[in-house]
């Protein structure tokens, strides 16, 4: 764990202070933050310098005083490059924070950002977003959909275009009524997995046969599970991954969005449209990885739509069975084809990897956690004893789960920032922000930091208690967990990837116990998401 020291921490009005752990070079203080309404500090009267009777003599200080990382872009890009810090970029981050303090600029290539990491900044970066929340436009994925003529799905929109396609797709997978629709699916997929999972132990572990155990990397069986599920979900049909020999077709899937989020973090800070005419090898292989991921998408697509016109055409119904989301919104028809199309194609795009991925984290995580394992293990027993079945009230009944899931994502969240484009001025840290600038609420550093967890480095489900969380509602509670983002804008699938995980980490706790081959600390990289370098091996042992 890495040696901390204190930092003076004013609190509002007050004369004394408290003290909480950072790691600085440098004293600073941490005021909390203000809102800038028509030049003066929420609505108030006086100039900008005055900010809700806190922060250092009463003043705002300029924009271009914020700590920043240098300010030449194309000198910082070259540095990224050189020190590797696109795939450390979460370990940048998180040392810029111990250098500079809570805020700080920085500028790569063409992209600028202002860098949070408090709780009370990130409330007060949300209550500023607007009807229309906007964040980072990811340029390379944008500039394919042109030049391939594609329409863009959610989350390449933006404004009014953006929030009428937000609402019809949320009925179809952020609404408890169409939860209640899915989750009978993934459990399907979860209980067959772990079907496969015993075979696979029976075949080709030691030790007796009731008892039997095998270490393993899961992490190829986990993207399976992952393209499995959401294919069932999304389209309304299995596709038969967990069968002995998978098709070619599914795996190609799989590497396409590893290539297409491998070759996005370095495309962000450079022109797209330059790289295109220059013919370059990196926009090259995001492109196609790009055009794989569409044509898989068209076929199922087609597939689908020539299901529902047959349907019609005989007069049938579909007699209550549930479709997909895909089949859904077609019946429907609020939403183009086109549109559809787009949508369907990145949730198909960012369900994989990014439900995967944080599986391997809380497998790690249980195995050499034993005590949580036992634990969550106990209360899912009790749960699924009671539910009869039923997978919603097996969840409802099992929230260590879910507090498991949150925990993951806090050590190891997937997206290791949250970006908004505030529509107004305001005041973080002290400092005047204007509006439109790009603010990143950074949360491997802040799921990391003494100032915002307790023991943080400690795997801890249960600091997520209904009790505990109640206690910290006037410290931004509600903001220290942001891996699905927050509000308008948070993760249209994340309704899927929650149950999804979930659901697949209580059939393996009812079946498997897990322990790890070696309990020491992962090393983490990031492509477009943050992973292990290494997958971790686990042991699955028959319970």
């Amino acid at each position: 764990m890495r040696n901390v020291s204190t930092v003076s921490v004013r609190a509002q009005g007050a004369c004394g202070s408290r003290f909480l752990g950072i790691a600085p070079q440098r004293g600073l203080c941490v005021a909390a933050a203000g809102t800038v309404v028509d030049g003066n500090v929420d609505g108030s009267k006086g100039a900008v310098k005055a900010v809700r009777k806190r922060g250092v003599d009463g003043q705002v200080r300029r924009f271009e005083e914020i700590p920043h990382t240098g300010r030449n872009g194309w000198i910082n890009l070259v540095k990224f490059w050189r020190e590797n810090r696109f795939q450390q970029l979460h370990k940048h981050m998180e040392g810029t924070f111990n250098a500079l303090g809570p805020i700080y600029r920085e500028k790569v290539g063409t992209l600028s950002s202002v860098n949070i990491l408090m709780p009370s900044d990130i409330s007060e970066l949300f209550q500023s977003e607007g009807l229309h929340p906007r964040r980072m436009t990811l340029q390379p994925w944008a500039t394919h959909r042109e030049t391939r003529n594609h329409s863009k799905g959610l989350f390449l929109k933006n404004g009014e275009e953006w929030r009428s396609d937000r609402l019809q797709l949320n009925k179809e997978v952020m609404l408890s009524a169409a939860v209640k629709r899915f989750l009978p699916l993934l459990d399907e997929v979860a209980k067959d997995f772990c079907r496969m999972l015993q075979m696979k132990v029976e075949r080709e572990g030691r030790g007796e046969e009731a008892k039997c155990s095998l270490t393993i990397d899961p992490s190829p069986d986990l993207f399976r599970f992952a393209l499995e599920a959401s294919c069932h979900v999304i389209y309304g049909e299995r596709i038969g991954l967990f069968s002995s020999s998978p098709s070619l077709e599914s795996q190609k899937f799989i590497w396409a969005v590893e290539r297409m989020l491998t070759t996005t973090p370095p495309l962000l800070y450079l022109p797209p449209r330059l790289l295109l005419r220059l013919g370059a090898p990196l926009w090259t292989q995001h492109a196609t990885a790009w055009d794989h991921i569409f044509s898989h998408a068209e076929a199922r697509i087609q597939r689908a739509y020539q299901r529902l016109m047959s349907s019609q055409s005989r007069g049938s119904e579909t007699g209550g069975q549930y479709t997909g989301v895909l089949g859904q919104l077609m019946e429907k028809g609020q939403l183009s084809l086109d549109l559809i199309k787009a949508n369907i194609t990145e949730l198909m795009a960012g369900g994989v990897d990014t439900t995967a991925v944080p599986l391997q984290f809380a497998l790690f995580e249980l195995g050499r956690n034993p005590e949580v394992q036992d634990m969550v293990r106990q209360q899912v027993r009790t749960s699924w004893a009671q539910a009869g079945g039923d997978p919603q009230k097996a969840l409802q009944g099992a929230p260590l789960l879910k507090a498991t899931i949150k925990e993951v994502l806090r050590l190891y969240p997937v997206g290791i920032t949250v970006q908004r484009y505030p529509v107004k001025d305001i005041v973080l840290q002290d400092y005047h922000i204007p509006a439109g600038t790009m603010v990143q609420a950074c949360l491997y550093p802040m799921g990391r930091s003494a100032l915002v967890f307790e023991d943080p480095l400690r795997f801890h489900p249960s600091r997520w208690s209904s009790s505990r969380e109640d206690g910290r509602r006037g410290e931004a509670g509600a903001f220290r967990s942001l891996a699905f983002g927050f509000g308008a804008r948070q993760c249209v699938g994340r309704r899927i990837a929650e149950n999804e995980m979930q659901l697949l980490l209580m059939n393996i706790l009812l079946n498997f116990h897990l322990s790890v081959p070696s309990s020491e600390d992962l090393k983490t990289t990031v492509t477009l998401i943050l992973q292990p370098e290494t997958p971790p091996k686990i042991t699955f042992s028959k319970l």
